[in-house]
């Protein structure tokens, strides 16, 4: 829940009748105080356990624990990454940054435009005459292969009726010849 007053705005959450409470000054920004408070509820259950705040006395854990209240409020306050959103930009601040460094690299080894789409256009045509040739080679293999298979099916024929002609006395096959 979040209340207002004058220009504090009160965020808590009450979980297991326990209050977790922080005050901010800008109305607009709820995810970091919210954020705050669950990196708060999560440590001091962490810490203490639910019995032991249950029975505690008013103020019995200030002492210690307001050293991890600071520091984490110090994070929370220096804009540290509160949750994947603020990863996310983040990240994407680097890769802008990366980005920039390229383009500027690029700018100043002075590559035009110009000349990538003349070298793009050199390599698509160089692909198109690959394609084409290669194209013809495997139909030049192909056929090749197939004059070699005819040519083996007729060496083949040839040389069974040469055994044929041989066992059958000759190329009128007169022994083979029913009388």
């Amino acid at each position: 829940m979040t209340y207002v007053y004058d220009s504090h705005v009160f965020h808590y959450v009450v979980e297991n009748g326990i209050c977790y409470l922080c005050m901010s000054d800008e109305p607009d920004r709820h995810r970091v105080p919210y954020a705050f408070l669950q990196d708060m509820k999560g440590l001091f259950v962490q810490r203490y356990g639910l019995e032991a705040a249950q029975t505690a006395i008013a103020f019995s854990f200030n002492e210690e624990f307001s050293r991890v209240i600071q520091e984490r409020m110090e994070y929370y306050n220096a804009g540290g990454e509160v949750d994947n959103i603020d990863r996310v930009r983040g990240q994407i601040d680097e890769v802008k940054d990366v980005m920039v460094q390229n383009i500027e690299r690029v700018l100043e080894r002075g590559e035009k435009i110009e000349l990538l789409v003349d070298k793009t256009d050199r390599l698509n045509q160089q692909a198109f005459k690959f394609e084409s040739s290669s194209r013809n080679l495997r139909r030049a293999l192909y056929w090749r292969r197939v004059r070699c298979a005819a040519l083996s099916a007729v060496g083949v024929a040839f040389l069974i009726f040469v055994l044929a002609a041989s066992f059958c006395g000759g190329v009128s096959f007169s022994k083979c010849k029913g009388h």
